[in-house]
């Protein structure tokens, strides 16, 4: 019934991968299931057989989901099961999707998809670094067109040594954590962070990577050749008239190159300069009835005319479109404490980029729920990008986060978590947001170096500021020029040939994401492109500390205050109270946020306020809760019964002793009546404490003047 072919690739100092196709899954063009330890991925892989008409790219998708079952857990959604794809699962989805995009033939355009499912899991096995193979060689057994097979793998660096694909235990020492992707040629695809490490680092450990991505990669085509799918299905799904293309290029290439040339910083002058060059071309065509030029071409050819063009400008004459030179960065503006309301704030653009962030100080009730196949918990860092469309004034509906935005928000999340205090020592849960109000290239950079800024306006004591860039490149194959771009414009992202995105602080990269989308990255280009992104890095930053060099001393007027105490296990309860009534209490009577968490053998006590009255009225109320009563010891007590023979006193919240009649008083009182009254401020000191009853005994004459002893003629008048 099965055909099943699989190939075994051993792993340097790590687990063996298995990767096996002809037993689930058949009815796809591809499927694989691969094995890590109890790691199990199970990738399929289906296309059309045509394109759609008026589609010049490929339509791929990529869904990479982890079923709660592969782990033992039923999902905690009201429904029990798996429902949209989590923010994990959809950077991974990305991870494979950016491998594998530039690796399909550039005219293929039918429909692809691709899915990877989580079926079992390794608490010791990551998957996302296994995710982009399954892809790879789901593709591979098929007859898909596919110039790959491509692999991806982890490296990071543990205790000075560079290991790939550890165990997940392993990186919780690790100070550089890289997944890279790649043909058994060159990368393709970074993604990372790290712990302020140098360039150098970084070119080693991919290099490391790439020797592990090439062992993969000729496993795949083992498989491949053992399943005999080498024989990929013809395809036609490009429609072409070399007469008009040979016209347009003729007639418009030195037209849009004047454009380029200008040097205009404004986007939507270039926009106009095209539009008038095309719409001259296309007026006579749309005024003759009898002519039967395909439109759909026209735009095709000026599409590949402006590129051309524009990349040309580069290698020939070192220009760029806005008129900058290759290392030059755009004119930074950077302003702090921008909205009063919030607890931090900047505004950060570069050229016709511009991020308006915020940082927001919470309390612990505020960390992000994690709910996940291979992980549960809490976050208290978190940072949302929001690209809207009249940022590049667009009309486009808003349906909630794109996987773009999520992508990007990550990365600058990566960035800055590096420089935050260690949960330890900050008690507090930090969302930062940052909200693109014009986009030219580069808006999760922006991102970054608005985010950094916001969070020193707030007053977060980060370890260094933290900028980045973004690096582009131009390449020619056949004169074998080459250019590296700092500060890439939006449309040198999409002309150009890679996307390099570099954060960090002045001692090193903190993280970074590389898409490279042609083949054939030498560590030549990779190592100009990492010291120049650090000279343009360190440019940014300066230009940050004009604005606000280091964190502030102070937080805002209104944003939280934090005091955390330790108190003994055993009175855990006590503070809760029963029903949680005691703490409901404190935090309706203060006005302060109260938490309260078991950690060892200890209670650690969160409080936070907006004032100092509410901070300590909380601090006092817990600590008198928490203590414990000393004889000799004086207090401020409140009176809360009267009885005939004295008054019960609170010395200590929850905590009642008797004050007797006759400890009220250096003189004889005959009654109880008229000397308190409830609710009446009294100092006491406590006396004795019964070992048998644990009851609390008072007195308040002992803090009174003793009275003289009487004369003997006032004993004989007596």
């Amino acid at each position: 019934m099965f055909n099943i072919q699989s190939q075994t690739i051993q792993m340097p100092g790590g687990k063996d991968i298995t990767i096996e196709t002809g037993k689930l899954a058949r009815q796809a063009d591809g499927s694989i299931v691969l094995r890590c330890g109890d790691a199990m991925l199970l990738a399929t892989v289906v296309a059309n057989k045509d394109a759609k008409d008026g589609v010049d790219f490929l339509p791929l998708s990529v869904d990479y989901q982890e079923k709660f079952a592969s782990a033992g857990k039923i999902p905690g959604s009201f429904q029990r099961r798996e429902g949209r794809l989590s923010d994990n699962e959809i950077l991974i989805s990305r991870l494979i999707d950016r491998a594998l995009r530039p690796i399909f033939p550039e005219d293929f355009h039918a429909d692809v998809q691709v899915m990877v499912s989580l079926i079992s899991s390794d608490p010791e096995v990551s998957p996302d670094a296994l995710a982009a193979l399954a892809a790879s060689s789901a593709i591979a057994v098929s007859d898909i067109p596919f110039n790959g097979p491509i692999s991806e793998v982890r490296v990071a660096k543990i205790n000075g040594e560079y290991k790939v694909n550890p165990a997940i235990s392993e990186l919780a020492d690790a100070t550089m954590d890289l997944i890279v992707a790649g043909t058994a040629e060159n990368l393709n695809m970074v993604e990372g962070e790290c712990d302020e490490v140098s360039e150098i680092e970084m070119i080693e450990a991919m290099k490391i990577a790439h020797e592990a991505i090439r062992t993969q990669v000729a496993a795949q085509k083992a498989l491949e050749a053992a399943v005999g799918s080498t024989e990929k299905r013809e395809y036609s799904h490009e429609t072409h008239d070399e007469a008009l293309k040979e016209k347009m290029f003729k007639e418009l290439y030195d037209e849009v190159y004047k454009v380029g040339a200008k040097g205009s910083a404004n986007k939507n002058e270039r926009k106009e300069g095209y539009k008038a060059i095309l719409d001259a071309f296309i007026e006579p065509i749309e005024a003759n009835e009898d002519d039967e030029t395909d439109m759909y071409l026209v735009n095709k050819y000026f599409g590949e005319i402006k590129y051309k063009a524009s990349r040309d400008l580069v290698l020939n004459e070192r220009k760029r479109l806005d008129g900058r030179e290759l290392t030059e960065i755009r004119p930074i503006e950077c302003e702090v404490d921008y909205l009063p309301g919030a607890h931090g704030s900047a505004v950060f653009t570069r050229g016709e980029t511009q991020s308006l962030s915020t940082t927001t100080v919470g309390t612990k009730m505020d960390e992000q729920l994690i709910d996940q196949a291979m992980y549960s918990g809490y976050s208290r860092f978190y940072l949302h990008y929001n690209f809207p469309g009249f940022s590049t004034g667009e009309v486009r509906p808003n349906r909630g986060a794109s996987r773009r935005e999520i992508g990007h928000g990550n990365l600058a999340q990566r960035s800055l978590k590096q420089v935050l205090p260690p949960d330890e020592d900050n008690p507090y849960t930090i969302r930062v947001v940052s909200d693109i109000l014009e986009s030219n290239g580069s808006s999760s950079m922006a991102t970054v170096c608005a985010g950094c800024l916001s969070l020193m306006d707030a007053g977060i004591p980060i370890s260094a500021p933290v900028s980045g860039i973004a690096m582009g490149l131009i390449t020619d194959t056949e004169s074998g020029k080459w250019a590296v771009l700092s500060d890439i414009l939006g449309d040198e992202d999409h002309l150009g040939d890679m996307d390099f995105k570099v954060t960090g602080t002045e001692k090193g990269i903190v993280a970074c994401q590389m898409d490279i989308k042609v083949e054939g990255l030498s560590f030549e280009i990779l190592e100009q492109a990492l010291n120049q992104a650090k000279e343009g890095r360190l440019h940014i930053l300066g230009k940050m500390n004009e604005a606000l060099a280091k964190p502030r001393e102070e937080m805002k007027s209104h944003a939280p205050r934090a005091f955390t105490m330790k108190i003994d296990r055993e009175f855990i309860g006590a503070v809760i109270g029963p029903g949680g009534k005691i703490i409901q209490e404190i935090q309706r009577e203060s006005g302060a946020t109260v938490n309260i968490e078991e950690v060892g053998n200890e209670g650690i006590v969160s409080i936070f306020a907006t004032n100092g009255e509410s901070m300590d009225m909380a601090k006092n109320r817990i600590k008198g809760i928490v203590a414990v009563p000393e004889v000799g010891t004086v207090y401020d007590a409140k009176v809360k019964s009267i009885q005939p023979f004295g008054a019960f006193c609170e010395f200590l919240p929850g905590k009642d002793g008797l004050l007797h009649i006759s400890e009220i008083s250096w003189e004889r009182l005959p009654s109880m009546d008229g000397v308190f009254e409830v609710g009446e401020e009294i100092q006491v000191k406590l006396t004795e404490v019964d070992k048998k009853t644990g009851k609390f005994r008072l007195s308040r004459k002992v803090l009174l003047p003793r009275p003289p002893k009487p004369s003997q003629k006032e004993e004989e008048k007596k």
